[in-house]
């Protein structure tokens, strides 16, 4: 099953460069092989349920790691 999943990290650091937590989780995306879309207010991640759903905690736990102090996330079925 192909799954899509929305995260939001935080605190926002307003206009300039995207703050460390977000760049970092969206470094782990991509290394595990999702599709990635970073954009200003989260960020989107897709791919096969066996590949995305495993690397959702590892997401959270990098986000936090390197400064989040919330992360918001949902997972939905991408068909």
């Amino acid at each position: 099953m192909r799954l899509r999943a929305e995260f939001t990290t935080e605190p926002f650091h307003g206009e300039g460069e995207a703050p460390p937590h977000a760049l970092a989780a969206l470094e782990l995306a991509e290394s595990a092989g999702l599709e990635c879309d970073f954009g200003p207010l989260g960020t989107s991640v897709a791919g096969a349920d066996e590949r995305l759903l495993p690397v959702l905690g590892e997401i959270m736990v990098t986000a936090f790691a390197h400064g989040a102090t919330r992360v918001t996330m949902q997972v939905e079925q991408d068909d």
